[in-house]
Formats: C-alpha cells, structure tokens, sequence
C-alpha cells in the first residue's frame, strides 16, 4: 500500500467560493485525503429535526471533485446548543461536583444514555446519507476521547449507570463487599444503590471501588463507539476510524479498537514535551522545537497494534500549537521528519492539522499548512517535499520487531488509584522501558495484556502489570527468548488486594515480594557493579537465581534463564545496561546511538532520525538537525 498523506479541513469556516481553489492546492501540494465534519453538527441540524446538509453536500463534491478522497468524521465531539436545552443533565460532571457548561467542546457524559441515541442518530442519518458516496473514502467517529479530562464523570447518569454495571459484575453485594474488602473501616453495602461515585469522601475512596469505576467509565467509551460502529456499518463499506491521542489512558483502547478498522492518533510533538511529559529543565530545553525523540514512535508502535496492523496519524502537528503553557515553532524540516518516523513505523496515512489557520475563536493561535491570510505556513513546502519523496520511495512495509513491550490500561488505572508513591505512574514506568529499547536501536511491538503467543520476539518486557492474564502468563511459560518482568508485575489480583500466594506467581520461577518501597527523587538503590533503582523497589524472596544484587545485598533482578522479574525501576543508565546485557546474552545486535538520533528498520530500508538541534554523524553520514535519512538493507 502506498504511503499518502492529507489534511483536516473546515468547508464551515470558510466561504464556499473558496472551497474549490483550496482543494485544488491541496491537490497541488500532494495531499490525497481530507479530513471534515468532525465539529460541524450546528451546521447539520441546527435546531432538533431541522438538518441542512447542502453545504455539506457540496463541500464534499467539491473535495471530492477535485480528486480527493474524504474521511467524514461524526460531529458528536461538539454537540450544538439546542441540544442542552433538550438533555440538560447531559453535561459531564468534574470531581468536584461542578457540571461542566457549554461553550467549549466535549461537553457531555459517556453514561447519558439520552445522548447516547442522539449520537446513534445522527450517526444514522449520515450514513444514510453519505455511505454509499464514492467520495467518502473512511469515517471518523467522535473525536479524541478523554480530550480535557472527559472520560471520567460523577453526574447522576454516571453514578445510576455504575450501580447497575456493579449488579451485573457481581450479583450481590455480599460478593462486592467481600471483592473489595468493606469489612475495612465498615464501608460494608446492603444494597447496589447505597454505592456512591468515589468522589468527595473524606479521605481516599477505596481502591477496589476508584478501580471499578475506572472499568465502569472505559465501558463506556466503549459502547459509545460502538453504538456509531454498529449503525455506519449497516450504511457504508469505507474503514471506521477513531482519533486517539498520547498519553491518554484512561479508558482501554485495546477495547474500542475491536470495533473499528483502522487506529489514528493525533500527534503533537512539541505540545506534548511542554504538556504531558517528564524531564528535565536541560533535557526540555534541547529538544524545545523537535519533541521528544521517543514519544511519537511509541503512540505509533501502540497505534499500530490498537489497529490491528492499520495506524493513521489523523492530525500532525504543522507549526505552533495554541494549547500548551508555551507553544514554540518547530524548527525547519520537523514537519518533514514526523511525517516519514509515522511512515517508517507503519502509518498509512499522515494527515497535517490544519489546512489554514483560523483567525477566530480558540485555535486562531495554532498553526496550519497555510496563514490565515492563505499564504504558505513554513510545513507547506515541508509536506510538498514529502510528497515527491513518497513518489520516489518504493513502498518501505514494515519489519518484523525482535523487542515487544506490554501495555495494560487497566494496570494504569490501579497505579492511579494505589499509586503507593507520588510518582508512580504506569505510562511513565512503561515509556522508560520503550525508551530504553529504542535508545538500543532496536524495532519494538508493543502488545496487548491478552497476548497468547510471544514465539515471534526475543525479548519482551511486562513492567507494572497488575495481574498477568491467563493467556500471557502461559506464553511466558513457553517463551524461550528473555522476557524482563516488573517491577510491580503480577502483584495484585484483579481487585487490587495482594494476592496469596504473594506475586509474582510467575511460570517456574519462585520469588515473591515480602516488602515494597516507594522512594522519594532525591533518594535511590544502588546495585552491585554500578546502576541504580529509582522510585520504586521490591524485597525479594524465593529460591530463583539471582542475576543482580544491590550493593546491600538484596537481590535485584531474580528469575530463571528465560524469565526474570526487575525489583526496581531503572534510571535510564541502568535501564540501558540491562538490556545491552540481556541482548549480548541473546546475540541481538544493538546500537550505541547518538543523542537525539534513532533508528527504524523497515522491509526495505533504515530510517535513521536525527532530533537532536544540532547536526550528528552516523557512519560517515552527517544527518542535519531536524534531518531524516534513510539507506537500503543490505
């Protein structure tokens, strides 16, 4: 399949004599998609039963026309006035108990069923509509759940919804009370409505009550997708599509993913090293205008897998955003690199936000491909070259990937609920490990908590799992490659309690955890041979071998040949050192890589990405700041 690109567009913003000439330089510039609709539903029905679909019909003849292909997204992100007035309870409710009020977007509950058949209509009467248009070449539903913190509500509709899903779950309130331990502090319930949202108590709610809820919520994103999936699947044959985001997660994409044909995510490098990632003052500064050199490639490498093998990018930074504390430019050629790092690990589709910037309302300050004077924005030129590259790029594929990462959402809500350190977090332990096995140069997969069969890797790392499901714990029991496990892996039972025996109870390795630190940033374990663990450790104990001790003697890393758990979490020298060593004991070559560089192997060629500020040498090659290379394999 040929690598394509695209952009998101807003026929609604703009005058409709505009329309034609855009499309025309989109065409111009190489772009073969068009993203619209998404926000557009005032525009569609702008009172209850009233629609106004002419512009709509002929934005996409227009688009279309011009030989563009058009995803068409549900507009049920932004839900039009009118329909508060019909639905006033609908709005999501904060933690606080504050209802969040129109004027923004996202602003309705998942749990409001009301709503919910509102989507389904709408839903509907676009398919009916559009789905046999030979224009309309995929469908976007919703758009970025959990965007602003919207996955989680404790409105009336949220807490009516979750007693009833714990009546379903557990039958009894006998058997929930013994599940999450109300003997403690007398928290014991008679009947499925006497149970609260965990919100608003005195202090923290129990765990086992803040994890069910979270299980309750990302059921519902669920089925409010699929409610949209299952009614455009009866209208249209095009590929469903939803647009996740990084480093959201707080409902299981592995679950709404079932449902759709393709994962797209919206990537915004620079944004999200201001807003949503660790590191230091040094570290931020160095790479202020490029973006964190792992961050996109492991949201592709997830994308991918949550795809089933089909990953998009939906909306690719261009310029400076408008939403986080500060909102640099990027420097020149990023437009570029981002662009071919998405192709490089397996996106079909690369869709720049937006075509031209909006001089109005909230995101008049976030760059397009175009001014808001239609002028060219410095990425134009940048996704005109990538483009011609595509045409002169033979179809690169993708490659087999000798390194697999775990990723568990629900282990990520228990962290949240019990985090028993106030750093601890389960996206931030499982980036260092993906950190650490691409800073080797090493192609990762990264893996669902259901995985049955590991045969296809040599090294996998499970860190933080909460409980290993069936199938990947007898995977691992068969698994003749290293598998890293932990820390803070198969340590809890699904309710959050320590289990009995004590975890790990992993295939043919007896340790088990007696004791657990949590350590503060300015405290760490020194291990025997140098190295440290930070944030985190474990007391080991059991007859396994020990691989690594601390310099107090406590055994570090313990397990068998194939199979070994981590007591600790690694600072990224450490995480280096274990696995240079556990691929020098798998004759797995790996890379000593330069700052900022990274390398990915495709079917054909490798990639090599410098997001370093400065220009880097690799092999005899200098790759420029901002630069993207790429050789044939030999």
């Amino acid at each position: 399949m040929k690598r394509t690109l695209g952009v998101c567009y807003y026929p609604e913003h703009w005058p409709q004599d505009k329309w034609a000439s855009d499309a025309a330089q989109m065409v111009a510039t190489g772009l073969t998609w068009v993203r619209i609709g998404e926000f557009g539903w005032s525009r569609m029905e702008p009172s209850p039963e009233t629609f106004t679909w002419d512009w709509l019909d002929h934005a996409i003849e227009v688009l279309g026309g011009a030989g563009l292909k058009v995803i068409l997204g549900t507009p049920t992100a932004t839900p039009p006035r009118w329909m508060i007035d019909k639905h006033p309870d609908m709005l999501a409710v904060d933690a606080e108990g504050r209802p969040r009020k129109f004027g923004s977007r996202r602003h309705y509950d998942f749990s409001h069923l009301g709503y919910r058949d509102e989507c389904r209509r709408i839903a509907r009467l676009m398919g009916e509509r559009y789905g046999a248009n030979p224009h309309i070449a995929a469908w976007q539903i919703d758009n970025e759940y959990d965007c602003h913190d919207t996955t989680l509500s404790y409105s009336d509709a949220a807490r009516r919804g979750f007693q009833d899903w714990l009546a379903q779950k557990y039958q009894s309130t006998d058997a929930l009370n013994r599940a999450w331990g109300n003997v403690f502090w007398s928290m014991e319930y008679d009947s499925f409505d006497q149970i609260d949202l965990p919100n608003l108590t005195v202090t923290e709610p129990n765990h086992p009550h803040q994890l069910a809820f979270r299980r309750y919520s990302s059921d519902q994103v669920v089925a409010f997708n699929k409610v949209q999936a299952d009614v455009l699947r009866r209208h249209t044959k095009a590929p469903l599509i939803h647009n996740y985001m990084g480093r959201i997660t707080t409902f299981d994409h592995w679950k709404v993913g079932q449902d759709l044909d393709i994962a797209s995510w919206d990537s915004y490098p620079i944004g999200f090293l201001s807003d949503r990632l660790e590191g230091s003052p040094a570290f931020k500064h160095a790479f202020l205008r490029q973006g964190h050199p792992d961050m996109q490639a492991f949201h592709h490498d997830l994308y991918r897998a949550v795809g089933k093998g089909r990953m998009w990018v939906m909306e690719q930074q261009p310029g400076p955003v408008n939403w986080a504390p500060y909102n640099p430019a990027p420097l020149p050629g990023m437009a570029r690199l981002w662009a071919w790092e998405a192709f490089a690990h397996g996106a079909e589709t690369v869709c720049y936000f937006r075509w031209r910037q909006a001089p109005f309302a909230q995101e008049q300050m976030h760059a397009g491909l175009l001014r808001p004077d239609s002028a060219p924005a410095p990425a134009l030129d940048e996704a005109r070259q990538v483009a011609d590259e595509i045409e002169t790029l033979a179809e690169v594929g993708t490659a087999p990937s000798p390194a697999a990462l775990v990723f568990d959402y629900e282990s990520a809500w228990a962290w949240d609920a019990q985090p028993q350190g106030a750093d601890f977090e389960m996206f931030r332990l499982a980036f260092a490990a993906y950190c650490a096995l691409r800073r080797a140069g090493l192609n990762v997969d990264i893996l669902p908590p259901e995985t049955a069969d590991l045969s296809a890797y040599r090294l996998v790392m499970a860190p933080g799992i909460m409980k290993l499901s069936d199938p990947m714990r007898e995977a691992l029991a068969s698994f003749k490659g290293i598998a890293l496990i932990g820390p803070r892996t198969d340590t809890k039972t699904d309710e959050l309690s320590i289990p009995t025996p004590l975890g790990p109870n992993l295939p043919g390795a007896d340790i088990s955890v007696s004791l657990t630190e949590s350590m503060p940033p300015d405290d760490a374990i020194a291990l025997e041979g140098g190295g440290t663990f930070a944030h985190w450790f474990e007391h080991l104990e059991g007859s396994a071998e020990v691989h690594v001790r601390t310099t107090a003697g406590h055994p570090a890393i313990m397990g068998t040949a194939h199979l070994r758990y981590l007591a600790g979490w690694p600072d990224d020298a450490t995480f280096d050192q274990i696995i240079a060593d556990a691929c020098g004991e798998l004759d797995l070559k790996t890379q000593q890589l330069p700052d900022g560089l990274r390398i990915r192997d495709t079917a054909t060629h490798r990639f090599v990405f410098n997001y370093a500020n400065h220009p880097t040498d690799w092999h005899g090659t200098t790759i420029p700041a901002a630069g993207v290379h790429w050789e044939p394999l030999s």
